[in-house]
């Protein structure tokens, strides 16, 4: 069995490759920080005589990600872990530009790209999984940034993956392919951890990333599409879905709403003139 992690050096992704390792799987970890991923090759080659390559590539670089592409491409795997990510949590007009152009070339286009390097071996072979690590702020849209961070481009990124996830998960039904998204929701990382800011103090219970880990590799046994490490009653994702496919069907199925129509009269087509005026 041979497993592909991205984001290894610390975190989540430390906690997936770990959990790897001990089932006996070897390994390819890839991440920015070389001495970090050195460090952690050796440990869990030694712990569990385990093979395990090491990446050391930025996602945000496209040369680096072509690398990693082919790198994916030609081990096969039977399982690639995209979890490599930042936050970038600022307010929307003060974010900087080269953040946004950042957390979407790691956030969507890496992991998009890596799984298409990955799923024609898998769907050759009948067998093999991709975990895309979102976050449970996929779901967060219309909910206001406070106790919540400042999030409108993470947030829509991890609405992509969730969106990709089940939409790939779909298409490869039959293969023998699965595809999760593990929307985990505060985790004990560096990542909930900057400069100034305790993640024990948040208003959330905190998990370890040996758990959210663990909780992704055990949802895909059952098939889970979507894994929600925190959440008991899994019947609440059918019902989002179901609630999604009741809204697309209906809509897509029905003419221009009444509230829409020109017709409505001149007050209303002025009043709405006005409010798009400012």
């Amino acid at each position: 069995m041979f497993g592909f992690v991205t984001g290894t050096s610390s975190g989540v992704g430390e906690g997936f490759a770990c959990r790897l390792a001990a089932d006996g799987w070897d390994l390819a970890i890839t991440a920015r920080r070389g001495d970090r991923l050195r460090a952690l090759a050796e440990r869990l080659a030694g712990e569990y005589g385990v093979r395990v390559q090491t990446h050391v590539a930025d996602l945000t670089d496209p040369g680096d990600l072509a690398g990693l592409e082919r790198a994916v491409a030609a081990a096969r795997p039977g399982l690639l872990v995209n979890n490599a990510g930042f936050a970038g949590y600022r307010e929307f007009c003060e974010v900087g530009p080269e953040v946004i152009s950042d957390l979407v070339a790691v956030h969507v286009m890496a992991i998009t790209r890596l799984a298409r390097a990955a799923v024609p071996a898998m769907v050759a072979r009948g067998s093999g999984a991709i975990i895309n690590v979102a976050s449970l702020l996929a779901v967060s849209g219309s909910l206001p940034a406070q106790p919540l961070p400042y999030r409108a481009v993470y947030a829509a990124a991890k609405a992509f993956q969730l969106t990709f996830t089940q939409a790939l998960a779909g298409e490869l039904a039959g293969t023998g392919v699965q595809v999760q998204a593990c929307c985990p929701g505060l985790v004990d990382t560096e990542f909930h951890a900057p400069p100034g800011r305790d993640p024990s103090a948040a208003p959330f219970p905190v998990m370890r990333p040996d758990e959210v880990a663990g909780a992704a590799l055990a949802g895909l046994r059952p098939g889970e599409v979507v894994c929600v490490p925190g959440l008991n009653d899994p019947s609440m994702i059918d019902a989002v879905s179901q609630a999604q496919q009741a809204l697309l069907l209906t809509a897509v199925s029905s003419p221009l709403a009444d509230r829409y129509r020109r017709n409505r009269g001149h007050d209303s087509i002025g009043g709405g003139a006005a409010v798009l005026a400012g």
